[in-house]
Formats: structure tokens, C-alpha cells, sequence
């Protein structure tokens, strides 16, 4: 399917995703629904991977300055996407409950494809992947934030409870892990150095750790992987640790796009194919030329604003987090939650294909395209 993909010139996740709805319980069923909990569990470990590299590649000051001077973007393209989900759920017939979750789901872009197909130059480098990250770091603590309000359910004590307790937890998270990697990690780093198997496993480890220890803090896995990365970023172990982890990030990422395409119902696509095309069509264009039309009001240059645009121009994975905790919840109707998923994964695939054809990528198919 990767093979397929690269000559239908798509990025190969494409074909991962395609791969999974065809063997899926609702393709071959070769996998069954009872084995796509523990599939996902594991495909979920690609994504905590992906932010404790992101972080051990951002130096904390420089994160600081760039998630200030992008604040006021991720505010305001997340609202202008939320109402715009929101009155396309209203005119397909959604009640307003379904409409506004729909329109929250659109707030976010996807933190896998933007990273995936960013070239490894800009992203640790350049001042567009600096701008990058932040903006997507930006909306994935919006995101962390719209999920702990539906696991507070209808219960405002519960949800106050949930909110105060993310709020204190993260600074003491941070603590833990600033302190713990400067006088035990680092130490035991420097003074192993020369075993290589060692720092891989301790890098497995702390990244493991500190995503279980987040969510034992009521915050989340991606969180806590990613202040794992950013607290050694200072360190020049930094670089080994990001290049050894690649293979094994990229692994688990293959596993995810995977259990998307297996998760997809299409028992329901002829009752949700027409809406989730519109939105997804949508999306597709209001996104890059309003993340443009804002980056060039930020003093950014009108060409590379529209780069920006289009490699943020798709729907999130935590979209997709969001439609199945709704429906888990019984917040949305079945409808709702698979309209937000169809549009998700059609948004990954023409997204993919716009960016691999004109800008450069790891996974371009041009070589004068290709940059690692």
C-alpha cells in the first residue's frame, strides 16, 4: 500500500490509512472490533514518540518567545474554524449540541501531518517550523482542554475539579521533570554515555514515564512526553537521542494511521458522505489562506504565510480523539461523531498530496521535493 501510495503520488500515511479500512472490521475484518482498543493503545505510543522529539528539538526560551508571539493567531483561526463547523453542522440538520462539537473539532490542525511532512531542516532551524510548532503546540493544549471539559460531563463540580486540577499539576509536572532530568537523568546520561543501548533505553523510558506520570496528573500522555523532551533539549545528548528514536516514532506511526483507516464505520458513509465532503472541502480552503491572510497581519511574508497555511490546512488526530469521547460519552449522536472522522481522514488525504506536490517533504515523490 506504501508502494501504491508513493505512485498515486501521496504521502504514504495515505496508504496506511487505506490499508486499515481495507483489512478493518468493516473491510476483510481481518481485524475484529474487539481487537481495535488494544491496536489503538498501542498506535497511541507513535503520537507520545512524535512530542518528546518535537521537545528535545525546542529549547525552552526560544518556545517561550515564538508561543507568545503566536498566541493571538491560534486564538483567533481557532474561533473563525469552530464557527464555521458550527453552522455547517446546523445546515446539515445537526442539532445545535452536535453543531457545536463538530465546530470544536475543526479548531485544530493535525500535529502528526504538520511535523510528518516538515522537513527536518525547517523544523529545528527555521523560523517557519518555529512558527509552526507553536501554533500546533497552541491548539493541542486547546484541544487537552476541550477534552477535560467533556470528561466533566454535565457535572460542573466535576469539570471545576478536573480544570483546577490540570492547571496546578502542570507546573508541578514541570518541576518534577527539570529537576529530576538536572540532578539524576542527565548525570546518569554523561556518565554512561558510551553505551549506546543505554541511552536509548533510558530515553524510552523518561519519555514512557513522564507521559504515564502526566496522566496520573489529570493531564495528558502528549503533555508529558513533550516536557520530557523540552527539559533535555539543553543537553548535547539531545541530537543522539532524537535520531535513535526516529525509526521506532515512525513505527508507531505506521500502527495509527493504520487503526484511523480501521475505525472508519462505512456502514454509515452513504448518510454522512455528502456533509463530511463539504466540510472537509471547506476546511481545505478556508484554512491555509486564513492562517495566511493572519501571518501576513503577524509581519510574516505573504508566500511563506501561504506555505504555513497549507501545512497546517487539514483536521486534527485529536478531532478525532474528541468525536469518539463525545460519542462514548452519548454527548453526539453516532452521525456526528463519524461525519468528524470521515472529514478528518479526507482532509489527511488531500492535505498530503497538496503539500507533497508543492512543497518540500521527507516523503516527497519529486527529488527536487525531498528534503529529510
Amino acid at each position: 500500500m506504501a508502494t501504491l501510495a508513493l505512485y498515486a503520488r501521496q504521502a504514504m500515511l495515505v496508504g496506511y490509512i487505506f490499508i486499515g479500512i481495507a483489512l478493518g472490521p468493516w473491510g476483510l475484518a481481518l481485524m475484529s472490533e474487539q481487537d481495535a482498543p488494544r491496536i489503538k493503545d498501542i498506535a497511541h505510543i507513535g503520537i507520545v514518540f512524535l512530542l518528546f522529539l518535537l521537545g528535545l528539538n525546542l529549547k525552552p526560551g526560544n518556545l517561550l518567545h515564538m508561543l507568545g508571539k503566536t498566541t493571538g493567531l491560534t486564538l483567533l483561526s481557532s474561533l473563525l474554524f469552530a464557527v464555521v463547523g458550527f453552522l455547517v453542522g446546523l445546515a446539515f440538520g445537526y442539532n445545535s449540541l452536535d453543531s457545536l462539537i463538530i465546530g470544536t473539532a475543526m479548531m485544530f490542525s493535525s500535529t502528526i501531518l504538520g511535523l510528518k511532512l516538515l522537513p527536518t531542516t525547517v523544523l529545528h532551524h527555521k523560523h517557519a517550523g518555529e512558527i509552526i510548532v507553536s501554533v500546533l503546540l497552541l491548539q493541542d493544549l486547546l484541544a487537552i482542554l476541550v477534552l477535560l471539559m467533556l470528561k466533566g460531563g454535565s457535572s460542573e463540580h466535576h469539570l471545576l475539579t478536573s480544570i483546577l486540577m490540570s492547571i496546578f499539576s502542570l507546573p508541578l509536572l514541570i518541576a518534577f521533570a527539570w529537576g529530576f532530568s538536572r540532578y539524576v537523568l542527565l548525570p546518569l546520561i554523561q556518565r554512561f554515555s558510551k553505551i549506546q543501548e543505554y541511552i536509548f533505553l533510558t530515553a524510552i523510558g523518561w519519555c514512557l514515564g513522564l507521559a504515564a506520570l502526566a496522566e496520573a496528573f489529570k493531564l495528558s500522555h502528549e503533555i508529558g512526553a513533550f516536557i520530557g523532551g523540552v527539559v533535555l533539549a539543553t543537553s548535547p545528548i539531545a541530537l543522539f537521542i532524537a535520531e535513535s528514536l526516529k525509526p521506532l516514532r515512525d513505527f508507531f506511526l505506521v500502527m495509527f494511521f493504520f487503526t484511523l483507516g480501521a475505525g472508519l464505520n462505512l456502514h454509515s458513509m452513504p448518510d454522512i458522505i455528502l456533509p463530511a465532503s463539504c466540510l472537509a472541502g471547506l476546511m481545505l480552503v478556508l484554512k491555509p489562506y486564513v492562517f495566511r491572510w493572519l501571518l501576513v497581519r503577524f509581519n510574516e511574508p505573504p508566500q511563506l504565510s501561504l506555505e504555513m497555511g497549507y501545512r497546517l490546512g487539514q483536521i486534527s488526530e485529536f478531532s478525532l480523539l474528541i468525536a469518539v469521547l463525545a460519542w462514548d460519552l452519548n454527548i453526539i449522536s453516532d452521525n456526528a461523531s463519524y461525519l468528524i472522522q470521515v472529514a478528518t481522514v479526507l482532509t489527511f488525504i488531500v492535505s498530503s498530496y497538496l503539500i507533497v506536490m508543492r512543497y518540500p517533504t521527507p516523503v516527497a515523490v519529486s527529488d527536487a521535493l525531498r528534503r529529510d
